[in-house]
Parts: C-alpha cells; sequence; structure tokens
C-alpha cells in the first residue's frame, strides 16, 4: 500500500506538490521536487483520518532554497 502525502513549503505554510511513497517517509528523507529542487525534509506531519476513513493525512514539511 502506497502513502500519498503533500510536500509543504515550510516557508509559506503553502503545498507545493503531492507525491507517493512507498512506505511512510522518515523525518530525514530526501526528494526531488518536480522543480527538479533536492530537499531534505525538516518534518513529517501525520494528521487523524477523517471520521469513518482508514487513510490519514501525510505532510511532508521542506524549506526549498527558491
Amino acid at each position: 500500500m502506497s502513502i500519498i502525502a503533500t510536500i509543504m513549503n515550510s516557508a509559506t505554510g503553502q503545498p507545493i506538490q503531492k507525491m507517493t511513497f512507498q512506505r511512510m517517509p522518515k523525518p530525514w528523507v530526501s526528494i526531488h521536487l518536480a522543480s527538479g529542487e533536492m530537499v531534505t525534509a525538516d518534518r513529517v506531519h501525520v494528521g487523524k483520518p477523517a471520521p469513518g476513513k482508514f487513510a490519514a493525512p501525510v505532510e511532508v514539511w521542506v524549506t526549498p532554497k527558491r
């Protein structure tokens, strides 16, 4: 089962893109954004699932250079 995570910008709080991981991302994960920039996660936040749902929202917070 894959994990769909939202990549969030730590500086602005805005979502950058969605990304699929094969397993839960670690807090030190390095990823390539759609712009080609490589970033390291600042933190990984796992939220509570909506009532009656199984999937929990996952956010990976990063600080892009631009």
